[in-house]
């Protein structure tokens, strides 16, 4: 986030970009809905680095402006960490919207993040230890298994 307002922190400033496609894209991914409750809406200062915004408000924010600027690849890193579970929903439903049409390297430990994923890499000291999607993964039953069942200890396994 930068120094600015909501809108300059979409379109950084590229006036090619126009409103309608900034409010489209903060939309889509369900940042409107926040930025509809600021007192200046799209005008509303954003403090160096996002001060006055939430983890969640300023990831929504970046997909917004991931998303006006139309990229072919997108590389999101840890995009779900440091959010409490009702933000990780919303979050996790902008990805999915995000990435429609486009190709999408995507790093996360929360594999909630990476189960729709057409080729999951696990990765172990830095070596490529399994491939696959989600449901070979788990049927798989090595490192990927293992995470699951440690972030997902509480529900039942669904290796079908």
């Amino acid at each position: 986030m930068f120094s600015g307002d909501i809108k300059s922190n979409i379109n950084l400033h590229d006036n090619g970009i126009s409103d309608e496609r900034i409010f489209e894209a903060a939309k889509i991914v369900g940042a409107d809905k926040f930025i509809a409750d600021l007192p200046q809406k799209y005008g509303e200062e954003v403090k160096e680095r996002g001060a006055t915004l939430s983890v969640g408000q300023k990831q929504l924010i970046s997909f917004a402006r991931a998303l006006a600027y139309n990229p072919k690849i997108l590389i999101l890193d840890e995009a779900t960490s440091s959010i409490d579970t009702e933000t990780e929903m919303l979050i996790k439903q902008a990805i999915e919207k995000l990435l429609v049409g486009r190709t999408a390297i995507v790093i996360a430990h929360r594999l909630s993040t990476i189960q729709n994923a057409d080729k999951i890499i696990v990765l172990h000291k830095g070596e490529i230890r399994e491939t696959g999607n989600h449901q070979q993964l788990l049927a798989k039953k090595g490192i990927y298994y293992k995470l699951y069942q440690l972030q997902y200890k509480d529900q039942e396994i669904l290796a079908s």
